[in-house]
């Protein structure tokens, strides 16, 4: 399946979560929010939420800074 994640198009298998995703990423535990086609998902969603053929994923990391 063809999904974008932060508007580069990448290759899924089929049945992955955002968990997955994340894994994939190598994302930290703390400080991230992830968006499916403009709507935040909750982390303790993440292991059930499947990822569509076409979906838009946007991942969020916090930083410090000003």
């Amino acid at each position: 399946m063809k999904i974008k994640i932060n508007n580069c198009e990448t290759e899924i298998a089929s049945g992955t979560t955002i968990a997955m995703i994340a894994q994939m990423e190598s994302l930290p535990d703390k400080g991230v929010a992830i968006a499916v086609n403009g709507e935040i998902v909750q982390r303790s969603a993440w292991n059930g939420h499947i990822i569509n053929n076409g979906d838009d994923i946007i991942i969020l990391k916090a930083f410090c800074g000003g």
